[in-house]
């Protein structure tokens, strides 16, 4: 459990450790942390009294409470402080220890015992340090203290130089320590961490070779590199196990034996073709986990599981291959953050399959995460619903010269070396903009070192010309290819809030009413949710009608911008960015259910959809255009049985019905073919007066664990008394707590308020 003390932990769960085996121990330090926000001094020194500091488990941005509540403008920055009391088990000597930051935000220094390990500046990515030499054996107390400023102007101290990525318009400042730490024993016999920043070590590196789809078979191949810090040569032997999704050994094969020297490292490979193979894909994460073991004379002295993908991929004549089939690419540019109201990005691992899970089941296969390198959990999450990845290093929205290119080369380093095992990630993105020829070589030539057989191309935005990028990207405009794939890096950036369905439908917005933005009108970025979604479809067809298999020259897809309402740049009237296609608690909105219809498909359309839009709960005086999106090639409408006749048909997928007169009861559409066989069909209901409250707990699959770090999503719904949703139920209501959790709260509209609409969620974490 997180929230049980480390030291309790270690000496309950470890008892390898007496024998002459010893097998390396990575163990979750998320857990007893305090913080204080604000200086304070002397707050590393092992006699600081941190008595009054809040209590936390990590993840935990100390300004988390904030999101959604604040423009990002506003989120608090500035100091804070991080301190972690903990023992080794008995037993610990002479064995090598190091801590695992997944990230901090923006810059920190990391004290054990008093004494300063070192910093870390990029704000990004993950790094280590190796801790051996002051940490105390078991029963002294050690004590670990981050002194983190996450100030937008904050300056690499070295060169003076700002972070690009550090951006108050694209990255939202969750300040702290708002991802995981881990603390690693090992022999001093060991394969190093993936962690280049500080150890410069590259860890184990798994990939397949000679992949044969139709046979299943591909050659697996393990590199590890080790490290021997004893104070005589090791002659090792280096064993490979495949085991399956389920646990199951399906190979095991071994590397020729080495001799290492005292202080040396080496790099170990070993292979084997393997068959019957599962290959991971778009929807089918499945992965396996290759455990690498070092030995001594037949005993085992350090073991690293990685968990794993093996698929093929290819990139050429305008496009992408994934398992020898092409695949256009279908899905969202999100922020990285890719954060929830009341709680920052800082949620439990199933939050994140969750949300990545929803983008899959709209039909949508890739994720362009925007600006800077995502969160481990995000990317494994990607590994295991099947979502394909695109992964920046570190930029703000232009190339960079001097110190500052510098650190977008060592972000990509790091980043590359510490997610190249992920099969979800596809591409790799050196820049939101165009970048030279030079630096673009650069960076290829980075993926070359360190990632030279992962299957993945490395382009940029905007480099359609480019002789160097591998793939190129574009915003608003359609552009084709008959070299490398070129897709839409954001082809959409329209704003809707989720709250207002129509003109027609409470509160009454107006379509595109808003305040200004920058002086100018902004009813791109103040739409009612029909518009929105017919604005996804008329801009999705663009790239649908010069898809693969249309021509020579061929468009290989595109990403909408964002998937869920972000914490970031807007420009319509509320504090927080509404392009997405659900709201910031997930919930859709009408362009999710339109993407579905019109994604169905790796290329053409697989299966047939009809989709409705808006709701059909008006009143007797309202005459309205009615819109479904379908993939049938004709669409007829009928109100309580009676027809209306078929709509008026534009980008492919957009069917208008106009003045429809609303009556009580039922709208239903139907596609047909030409030849009108019924391809599809939608149908929704007139609901009630609204009778009762509907909850529905959503939990990881294992419930809700009280260890003060998971939490629980609880979907309320207004029905009538046939159990219909009232999707225009503007009752208030009100809720009491009891027992040891908390309430997180919705989506705020200001300081503590939360705004509750048809059907929302509310978040609650369990603390005890």
């Amino acid at each position: 459990m997180k929230k049980t003390l480390l030291f309790l932990v270690l000496i309950l769960f470890k008892t390898p450790i007496f024998s002459q085996e010893f097998k390396r121990e990575k163990y979750n330090f998320n857990s007893d942390w305090k913080l204080k926000a604000g200086d304070s001094k002397n707050a590393e020194s092992l006699g600081f009294n941190d008595n009054s500091w809040k209590k936390v488990t990590l993840p935990h941005a100390y300004n988390q409470e904030e999101a959604f509540e604040k423009d990002i403008e506003h989120l608090t920055t500035g100091i804070v402080w991080y301190r972690k009391k903990f023992k080794l088990p008995k037993g610990i000597k002479d064995k090598k220890i190091f801590l695992e930051f997944e990230g901090i935000r923006q810059a920190g220094i990391i004290y054990v015992n008093g004494q300063k390990v070192g910093m870390h500046e990029n704000g990004v990515m993950a790094f280590g340090f190796d801790i051996s030499n002051l940490i105390k054996p078991f029963p002294q107390e050690n004590i670990v203290a981050l002194r983190i400023d996450n100030d937008w102007k904050y300056k690499e101290q070295l060169t003076g130089a700002p972070y690009q990525w550090n951006n108050i318009n694209f990255n939202a400042n969750y300040g702290g320590i708002p991802k995981n730490v881990f603390l690693h024993i090992t022999s001093k016999l060991y394969q190093t961490l993936p962690l280049y920043s500080n150890l410069k070590t590259t860890g184990v590196y798994i990939y397949p070779s000679q992949i044969d789809i139709l046979a299943e078979s591909a050659v697996i191949n393990a590199e590890t590199e080790i490290k021997n810090e004893f104070e005589s040569s090791k002659t090792i032997e280096y064993d490979i196990i495949v085991e399956d999704l389920d646990g199951k050994k399906i190979a095991s094969f071994s590397g020729e034996k080495t001799t290492i020297a005292p202080n040396e490292t080496k790099i170990l490979k070993a292979n084997s073709l393997i068959k019957n193979l599962h290959f991971w894909s778009w929807g089918y994460g499945y992965l396996y986990t290759v455990k690498t073991t070092l030995k001594i004379d037949g005993k085992i002295i350090d073991e690293v599981s990685t968990k794993t993908g093996f698929r093929k991929t290819a990139f050429a004549e305008g496009q992408f291959w994934l398992n020898d089939r092409v695949l256009q690419v279908k899905g969202y540019a999100q922020r990285t953050s890719n954060e929830w109201p009341a709680i920052g990005m800082s949620v439990p691992a199933w939050m994140s399959d969750f949300s990545n899970k929803l983008i899959v089941g709209g039909n949508g296969n890739l994720v362009r995460w925007m600006h800077v390198t995502p969160w481990k959990q995000d990317i494994e999450s990607c590994d295991r619903v099947g979502l394909l990845q695109a992964m920046p290093a570190g930029d703000a929205e232009k190339d960079a010269q001097g110190d500052t290119w510098k650190q977008r080369v060592n972000l990509m380093r790091d980043a590359i070396i510490y997610n190249r095992n992920n099969p979800s990630i596809i591409f790799y993105e050196s820049g939101n903009e165009s970048i030279s020829e030079a630096h673009m070589h650069e960076m290829k030539s980075l993926r070359d070192t360190y990632d030279p057989f992962g299957g993945r191309a490395i382009g940029s935005r905007e480099m359609l010309d480019s002789q160097e990028a591998e793939y190129g990207g574009e915003m608003l405009y359609i552009n084709k290819s008959a070299r490398k794939p070129l897709w839409a890096t954001e082809y959409s950036r329209d704003e809707g809030m989720r709250k207002y369905w129509d003109e027609f439908s409470p509160p009454f917005h107006k379509e595109g009413d808003g305040p200004l933005y920058r002086g100018n009108p902004a009813s791109d970025y103040n739409h009612n949710q029909d518009r929105h979604a017919i604005e996804n479809v008329v801009r999705w067809y663009d790239y649908y009608r010069e898809r693969p298999g249309t021509g020579k020259r061929v468009n290989s897809g595109g990403v909408n911008i964002i998937f869920s309402d972000s914490n970031t740049h807007h420009r319509g009237e509320s504090n927080y960015r509404t392009s997405g296609e659900v709201d910031a608690m997930r919930i859709p909105k009408d362009g999710y259910w339109a993407h579905q219809v019109m994604w169905d498909g790796w290329v053409d359309i697989e299966k047939h959809r009809t989709h409705i839009m808006g709701h059909w709960n008006y009143t007797d005086t309202v005459v309205k255009n009615i819109y479904v999106v379908s993939t049938a090639p004709k669409v007829e409408l009928y109100i309580n049985g009676i027809s209306q006749g078929f709509g008026k048909r534009s980008s492919d997928f957009l069917f208008t019905f106009e003045n429809i007169a609303w009556k009580s009861g039922s709208i239903k559409a139907i596609g047909y073919d030409e030849n009108g066989t019924v391809l599809s069909q939608d149908e929704k209901k007139t609901a009630g007066e609204p009778y009762q409250i509907k909850l529905k707990l959503i939990t990881q699959p294992q419930g809700l664990i009280a260890d003060g770090a998971d939490t629980a999503l609880i979907e309320v719904e207004v029905i009538d008394k046939d159990g219909n949703r009232c999707p225009v139920s503007n009752n208030m209501i009100s809720f009491n707590l009891n027992g040891s959790a908390l309430w997180l709260g919705g989506i705020a509209q200001g300081p503590k308020i939360i705004f509750f609409q048809k059907k929302f969620r509310l978040k609650m974490a369990l603390i005890e």
